[in-house]
């Protein structure tokens, strides 16, 4: 019988609606045999959701989700993380800095878009303290202002859109790095929102891969089969490992189901296999 996995999920720590444990437990009723918990610039949920993977019986891989400085969008999934690593812990505490800069320029966009969403709104549902996209597409549909999480990301949050805020603080060499002194391995998320292609990127990730990244993101909830394909192709070709996941966020993203992405998304259990062995 063949296993399933969900290797990019997200918590409340981050921008997801369940607490870690809560993520854990619904991933092994949802009948996964192991999960990674990614959350946005933050390892806050990673010692409760092993401690649940412990007790509930599913295999669990110790994850971080890092933004980077882009043109378009560039996100570094870290699995096998050392969460006590102080290069990490460093790295991430100048992230949230940022990330809280960020935000607050992103609800001034969004107020001279003719949509009030002040910040004590959004951070009265983001728990951890991180604020993340997700968090303000929640209010602007509590709002009105959009109908969906969904609509919110289409016309307004996602790269490229008007109230899309470029500002990081890490370089995606920089998000490589830290991934791998903190003992991970380093994959390239959702690969169609760099908007690369072609030659332009073959050469972003030969240059990442000088850097020390592992692989990419050959199974995703947005992929098109031939994407699909075609990532998976192009990691062979680069000598690149694969991962996959959903990108499940909970209620914050109702249209995405763990372990299944839009419906029919399938991450067999070899992935996290051949993720385990050395290069």
């Amino acid at each position: 019988m063949e296993r399933y996995i969900d290797l990019h999920t997200h918590s409340n720590n981050s921008d997801g609606s369940m607490t870690a444990a809560e993520l854990v437990e619904h991933a092994k009723n949802s009948g996964l045999a192991a999960v990674a918990l990614t959350d946005h610039d933050t390892i806050g949920g990673l010692a409760e959701a092993e401690e649940t993977a412990v007790r509930a019986g599913i295999e669990f891989v110790r994850g971080i989700e890092l933004s980077a400085k882009s043109e378009t969008e560039t996100h570094i999934l870290g699995y096998f993380i050392d969460p006590k690593e102080q290069g990490l812990l460093k790295a991430l505490d100048e992230v949230k800095k940022a990330r809280q800069e960020r935000t607050l320029e992103t609800s001034d966009i969004l107020k001279k878009l003719g949509m009030d969403v002040p910040m004590e709104e959004v951070m009265a549902i983001a728990p951890s303290g991180i604020i993340g996209r997700a968090h303000f597409a929640r209010v602007m549909m509590e709002k009105g202002y959009v109908a969906s999480v969904k609509e919110a990301f289409d016309k307004y949050l996602a790269n490229g859109k008007p109230a899309y805020c470029e500002r990081q603080h890490l370089t995606d060499e920089q998000a490589v790095e830290i991934i791998k002194n903190a003992g991970g391995k380093a994959f390239l998320a959702h690969v169609h929102l760099t908007r690369k292609d072609g030659g332009e990127l073959i050469n972003f990730l030969k240059r990442l891969k000088t850097a020390g990244l592992d692989g990419l993101e050959g199974y995703y909830s947005e992929y098109t089969p031939e994407m699909q394909e075609k990532y998976q192709k192009l990691a062979r070709d680069m000598d690149l490992k694969i991962c996959g996941g959903t990108d499940f966020h909970a209620d914050m993203k109702p249209h995405i189901s763990i372990g299944k992405g839009l419906g029919n998304l399938r991450i067999p259990y070899s992935v996290l296999e051949e993720l385990r062995i050395e290069s």
